[in-house]
């Protein structure tokens, strides 16, 4: 589909929104932005005496267990991938019953107990107000701010997600929620529609996610180094018939290894005792977070809840796989540059590793997660596993060319080792298992996959691929025209 054909009915209202675009949530990511070199990660040595880079600028890391950073695929060593279709008792799976009664929870236990944790008995739950609804954009838009609160303690973790809806759409609305990074500027006041009289958005000053749609810009804090961020097409979503929601993940969890500001995890912990080694770390805080979001979306009139895809890049990528993995109803899962524990496979020496996973980012596992160091071969699961749990709905992934700290090959490999579990339960798999050129998209089955020239990012060439595929699972409706009085601002 042409990105503009979507328009050729909207309103100049809407015209004005398509050069109101988002940076991408993929470019947000304080450790690994582009191809420059992430963030030293605790633990894990940078000497000055030794080289950050191997020739071609891909970070390098020297673990405590002595590993270095192989990108060299003459290197990747041997391994074997755990079989999803063989039970732990060494039966086989050959029916879709057997794999969703038995096979399919002995790997999601598998995953809570040794790799992100478990979601405790006590989670609190999450209370929905609706902050404000407004038109903007001479009425072509509604954008909806929400607030969940985590628990009931006064002053205790709140989620702040933006909805933003076709205004004259023929009915609820499948919707694309996408998990994003922070920090960005305060909250401000709602959208109205008086404000789609401001002149056009200078380029520096394009909307975050938290500086609404319809609101004067607030100033864009100083971004990590990397390439300039990639728009959301937000526009062309709405245009084509989705509603768009973002919440910045930090709401839900801090990601770090302390932190003064409130989360969920706190709220379930006795102060001064030690979580159990199967205790829930951020990913899986994360992951039970945009899953509450689908609780409220279900209540929204204007959403269609049975048709909501997430999408997650990085981290945030690792997220959504397990999300995914755990709760049926969404739709369609987009992991973008997930990466080592994410989408790539965990025993290739490519990349990222595990030593580097359980060094630099602990409290994003259950403490379990720490035996593997060095033992990755002793996992009980791989990248195959959390992509087969996401089965039946279907699943996009990418990587870039330029990300190969995060092992696109090895993402690709991932999906390709999953296919027999999207075949057992009737879903198509990716089709071949030929890594595809850059840029040249697999998409014909419910297993995707795109190799884009670039960062790691979400693109916007991944945005032009990931969107005809999400149409044919969610089957968008483009909204109405608006009324004959809406036109376009003047300046």
């Amino acid at each position: 589909m042409h990105p503009t054909t979507p328009f050729r009915n909207f309103t100049a209202g809407l015209i004005i929104l398509a050069g109101l675009t988002i940076p991408s949530a993929a470019q947000q990511s304080a450790q690994q932005i582009g191809n420059t070199t992430p963030a030293p990660a605790a633990n894990v040595t940078t000497a000055p005496s030794r080289p950050r880079t191997d020739a071609h600028g891909n970070p390098l890391r020297y673990a405590a267990t002595g590993h270095v950073s192989n990108y060299d695929e003459a290197k990747v060593g041997t391994y074997t991938l755990p079989d999803p279709l063989v039970l732990l008792n060494g039966q086989p799976v050959r029916d879709a019953d057997t794999w969703y009664r038995l096979r399919r929870p002995e790997i999601l236990n598998l995953y809570a107990t040794e790799i992100y944790g478990r979601v405790p008995a006590n989670a609190p739950a999450v209370t929905w107000q609706v902050v404000s609804s407004a038109p903007a954009f001479n009425g072509t838009v509604t954008l909806q701010q929400i607030d969940g609160r985590i628990g009931d303690q006064p002053g205790g973790p709140v989620m702040h997600l933006s909805l933003y809806l076709p205004a004259h759409a023929p009915g609820p609305v499948p919707v694309i929620f996408n998990l994003i990074f922070g920090p960005f500027p305060t909250r401000p006041a709602a959208a109205n529609s008086t404000a789609s009289t401001t002149p056009a958005t200078p380029s520096s000053q394009l909307e975050t996610p938290n500086s609404k749609l319809g609101t004067a810009p607030a100033p864009v804090p100083p971004r990590p180094r990397g390439p300039a961020p990639n728009p959301v097409p937000i526009a062309e979503m709405l245009g084509r018939g989705y509603g768009y929601a973002s919440l910045v993940y930090t709401d839900i969890q801090p990601d770090a290894r302390a932190s003064t500001q409130p989360g969920v995890i706190a709220l379930t912990q006795a102060p001064g005792t030690t979580p159990a080694p199967d205790a829930w770390g951020g990913i899986s805080a994360w992951a039970w977070g945009a899953s509450r979001v689908l609780d409220y979306l279900a209540t929204n009139p204007a959403v269609d809840a049975t048709r909501v895809a997430l999408v997650g890049h990085s981290r945030l990528g690792k997220t959504v796989l397990w999300a995914g993995a755990q709760d049926p109803r969404w739709a369609l899962v987009y992991s973008s540059c997930a990466g080592e524990m994410g989408s790539s496979l965990a025993r290739r020496d490519y990349g990222e590793t595990v030593d580097d996973m359980a060094a630099g980012f602990p409290w994003q596992f259950a403490g379990n997660f720490q035996k593997y160091a060095g033992h990755w071969n002793d996992l009980p699961v791989d990248t195959n596993l959390i992509i087969a749990l996401n089965a039946p709905h279907p699943l996009f992934i990418t990587g870039g060319t330029q990300d190969q700290w995060a092992d696109p090959h090895g993402e690709f490999l991932g999906e390709v080792a999953a296919g027999p579990v999207y075949r057992l339960v009737g879903k198509q798999d990716l089709g071949t298992t030929t890594w595809p050129a850059p840029d040249v998209p697999v998409t014909t089955g419910d297993l995707a996959y795109y190799y884009h020239t670039g960062p790691h990012a979400i693109t916007t060439a991944d945005w032009k691929v990931f969107l005809p595929f999400a149409d044919r699972y969610l089957h968008p409706v483009p909204p109405a025209p608006a009324p004959a009085t809406a036109s376009a601002p003047t300046h």
